[in-house]
């Protein structure tokens, strides 16, 4: 085995050094980088989603020219909560009873519905106009209020 000579001994430490910080660097260089990521994952298909059920009650007794007040409610049989936002009502009549003749609002509002409440949404009205002939064919005629929400 050679001896190595003090010229050898220096380049030998100088290359050490240099390896070790070019070693120390690329680590460096590894730990402060920077990035970004996402994720998604599919939401359960075996839970099924009910209707909500949404009810209009007023009193019974309209008569011509007389408004009446109505609550509107619905109710969530679902495990989870959802909003309701109602868009409008529609009037119907039997008898024979023009329902041009009744209108009905819906409150504008947005309500959060639990799993499994029932919650109010509010308060419209229900209007029978009175008109100038006979309205006759609204006596005892049953009245219904369609909703649709979204």
């Amino acid at each position: 085995m050679r001896k190595m000579t003090k010229k050898n001994k220096i380049a030998a430490v100088a290359l050490s050094a240099t390896l070790l910080a070019a070693g120390g660097g690329a680590a460096y260089a590894y730990w402060s980088t920077t990035g970004s990521g996402g994720g998604s994952a599919v939401a359960s298909s075996g839970t099924t989603t009910s209707t909500i059920k949404i009810t209009a009650d007023f009193a019974d007794g309209l008569t011509p020219g007389a408004t009446e007040d109505i609550t509107y409610t619905a109710t969530n049989p679902n495990s989870s909560s959802t909003t309701v936002t109602l868009d409008k009502a529609v009037v119907s009549a039997d008898n024979g009873c023009d329902a041009s003749w009744i209108t009905a609002s819906v409150p504008t509002n947005t309500t959060t519905i639990a799993a499994g409440a029932t919650e109010t949404l509010g308060a419209g009205k229900l209007v029978f106009a009175d008109t100038a002939g006979n309205q006759d064919l609204c006596k005892g005629a049953k009245i219904t209020v369609a909703v649709t929400s979204h």
